[in-house]
């Protein structure tokens, strides 16, 4: 234990500080979570919400310096591009019948 009393201080705020941090992780985590469960059962609709709410949280724990920098970026990205992926292998839908053009009246004459 601490004999100075600088140094209790700084054992209660690295503990405010560790709580902190652990509870920005945690948030981040349940968010990746969500968006892998919402990709695995191939809700696109889910998974793009998900992944609008990951890179704010993700993006901000960057800025208070609980993850590095790089590291957002690689899990923002990761995200996305599975998020890609899977709209790239969903089967699109079907076209809808074109309208007939209609065939050029013969007997006018040309516009001058």
């Amino acid at each position: 234990m601490a004999n100075h009393k600088s140094a209790l201080k700084r054992i209660k705020q690295s503990e405010k500080r560790r709580l902190r941090n652990k509870a920005a992780m945690s948030k981040v985590k349940t968010l990746v979570k969500k968006f892998q469960t919402a990709v695995s059962s191939s809700d696109a609709q889910e998974a793009k919400q998900t992944l609008t709410s990951v890179v704010p949280a993700v993006g901000k724990s960057a800025s208070k310096g609980i993850i590095h920098k790089n590291k957002a970026a690689r899990i923002v990205s990761r995200l996305t591009r599975k998020l890609n992926a899977m709209a790239a292998q969903a089967p699109a839908p079907a076209p809808t019948p074109a309208k007939a053009k209609k065939a050029p009246a013969k007997n006018k004459k040309p516009k001058s």
